[in-house]
């Protein structure tokens, strides 16, 4: 039987006119605006007819230039990665010390905490796990030095926590200094930050609904208790809707307090929803290009097209599920339509097809590489102290911070197979914004692409690849291999 959402029925005008495409004399606005406040400007976001958004260059670019960098709207870490590596919580910076980063995560393997399947940074990857179909593109750099083999040589509790409580420095630690760790200001375990402005913005924008620690603002810490377990263990892309729906809600509750003038604010006036409101909250979401995820996920290798039905079927179900217990922990009255499947669903989908990993390279790296390039005698004294805690990392010791994101600006480019630009980390950029740099010159005036896909493929690969994306590309490299 059908699942029915009775939000969707009680709330369909106003869903309608959440879903319904922003004008485009307002994305103009919207996005001039967004590039004035970023100070972005070296671009500018068009309507490109067939094509919807573009981004177009307002200057010349020279090769390896940087274009622009782009603060995410939303984003978040793999819950698996968590495990190795400890980072802001809104910046995703690294944070605490190189000590407390290499202890953290040697101390969890003692605990049975496995490490992440992920080694370093990958380029061009995608999971391929039925729950976890994203459209990813990982981008940064792939330097590493060898750990002495791919095995771990355990370490003792004793060392292991010499570097947790800080009695133990390593040499020459101190040439990468990490911000110190601020703890969630809602008291929960989950959340860390590099600053208290971290945190501050973090709890206003999205963290005061969805912390589970004694200060939450939620409706039911237990059901967010229920919702998060949910999420980490069928699909995290849950994570980041949930954090959708909050910066909505805590947008329009901050909207009608200022909207509210003190002789306004009557229980009848506090009480009822106020649809413009809602309307302007939801803006920076409507700006992503949207479909229901389960129309809009791929279909996995291993199910026959025959079973596409059902598999869209099942999708849809697993989203429903997830929205309950959503429901359930920050339920808000006022913003009811935020709750129906519909728009939980276009919320996911947008994600499915505008979200780009979230990599932040490890310092952790780094440090070994800088021990490895010492003077033969500074070096040979340094691996006294630092080749143990090496060989106990083994081969993952340059895990770097993974999530997914999206990013506004980022989202707009349009997909080429022979791009003039690139999302790609440089050494110095150590948070979780997008840097997309050129690839080659590029004139002002013409159109910044990217590659959604694996460029190297044949023909046929790419064209079944971006059918995933819903369209069929006609790029000038694929014009010339298919006239």
């Amino acid at each position: 039987m059908e699942l029915v959402c009775p939000i969707d029925q009680r709330c369909s005008d106003q869903i309608a006119a959440l879903l319904r495409p922003p004008s485009p004399p307002f994305v103009k606005e919207y996005f001039e605006q967004l590039i004035s406040k970023r100070r972005c400007q070296g671009i500018k976001v068009k309507q490109n007819g067939e094509f919807g958004k573009g981004v177009f260059a307002e200057t010349d670019f020279e090769e390896e230039e940087l274009i622009f960098k782009d603060q995410m709207l939303v984003g978040a870490q793999h819950p698996s990665n968590k495990i190795d590596c400890l980072v802001c919580s809104y910046c995703f910076k690294f944070i605490g010390s190189i000590e407390q980063q290499i202890g953290r995560r040697l101390y969890l393997k003692t605990l049975g905490i496995g490490i992440s399947s992920h080694n370093g940074c990958e380029s061009n990857s995608s999971d391929e796990d039925e729950d976890d179909h994203f459209a990813h593109s990982h981008h940064s750099s792939q330097n590493g030095a060898s750990s002495s083999s791919s095995s771990t040589i355990p370490l003792s509790t004793t060392a292991v926590e010499s570097l947790m409580n800080g009695e133990l420095a390593l040499p020459y630690s101190n040439e990468f200094p990490l911000p110190s760790i601020i703890s969630c200001p809602g008291g929960c375990e989950e959340a860390f930050y590099c600053s208290k402005s971290c945190a501050e913005a973090d709890w206003d924008s999205f963290h005061c609904l969805l912390c589970t620690g004694e200060k939450s603002e939620s409706c039911s810490r237990k059901a967010l208790l229920k919702f998060t377990q949910h999420a980490n263990e069928t699909n995290d892309i849950f994570l980041l809707a949930a954090k959708a729906i909050s910066f909505t809600i805590l947008r329009y509750r901050k909207f009608k307090v200022s909207h509210l003038s003190e002789t306004e604010k009557t229980a009848s006036v506090i009480l009822g929803t106020d649809p413009s409101l809602l309307l302007e909250a939801w803006k920076p979401i409507s700006i992503g290009h949207k479909r229901r995820w389960w129309d809009c996920i791929s279909l996995p290798d291993d199910i026959d097209a025959s079973d596409e039905v059902t598999f869209r079927g099942q999708i849809r179900e697993l989203a429903f599920t997830s929205l309950q217990l959503l429901k359930e922990a920050i339920f808000d009255k006022e913003c009811e339509p935020l709750f129906s499947l519909e728009i939980y669903g276009h919320i996911i989908g947008m994600f499915e097809l505008n979200n780009l990993d979230l990599v932040v390279a490890s310092p952790v790296e780094d440090y070994f590489l800088y021990i490895d390039d010492l003077p033969h005698l500074e070096k040979k004294e340094a691996e006294k102290i630092t080749q143990p805690y090496l060989d106990a990392l083994g081969e993952d010791y340059s895990i770097c911070c993974q999530g997914t994101a999206f990013f506004p600006l980022q989202s707009c480019m349009n997909h080429s197979c022979c791009p003039n630009a690139k999302a790609f980390k440089r050494e110095e950029d150590r948070d979780g914004q997008a840097t997309i740099i050129a690839l080659r010159p590029i004139c002002k005036g013409e159109e910044v692409t990217i590659s959604y896909i694996d460029e190297d493929c044949s023909f046929e690969e790419r064209q079944s690849l971006l059918a995933d994306y819903g369209f069929r590309c006609r790029c000038p490299r694929c014009l010339d291999e298919n006239p």
